[in-house]
């Protein structure tokens, strides 16, 4: 699956561990964890296949605090217990935002995401 950035400053962060380790305050595990993630998005098909994996928790974001993030889906970096997610949007083959997204119906041909943000998204 190819993998867009919403800026340089995240890309950095899903792809230097150097910058991750920053992200984290110098937590190594949850950096390794981070490089991880992003190694199996770059390896799924789609995104059905990140779907189905039961520990990466994927999951719809629900709109907060007047922002509008229908569209918006997140992972977790290492587990739940940890509050850092991975917030993506799944893309059509133009690299536009599905509008609706019913994520059941597009999962299995979406090739593309774009990585917004890594997190502690809700808090």
């Amino acid at each position: 699956m190819k993998i867009e950035y919403a800026s340089t400053k995240v890309e950095a962060q899903c792809t230097s561990l150097k910058e991750a380790r920053k992200l984290f305050g110098g937590d190594n595990g949850l950096a390794v964890s981070l490089m991880s993630r992003i190694n199996s998005i770059n390896s799924a098909e789609t995104i059905k296949d990140i779907v189905l994996l039961p520990p990466l928790h994927f999951h719809a974001l629900k709109n907060k605090d007047g922002k509008n993030l229908d569209g918006y889906f997140a992972i977790d970096v290492k587990s739940r217990r940890e509050p850092w997610r991975i917030i993506l949007q799944p893309l059509d083959d133009n690299g536009e935002p599905f509008v609706p997204c019913n994520i059941d119906e597009i999962a299995s041909s979406v090739k593309i995401v774009e990585i917004s943000e890594v997190s502690k998204h809700y808090e």
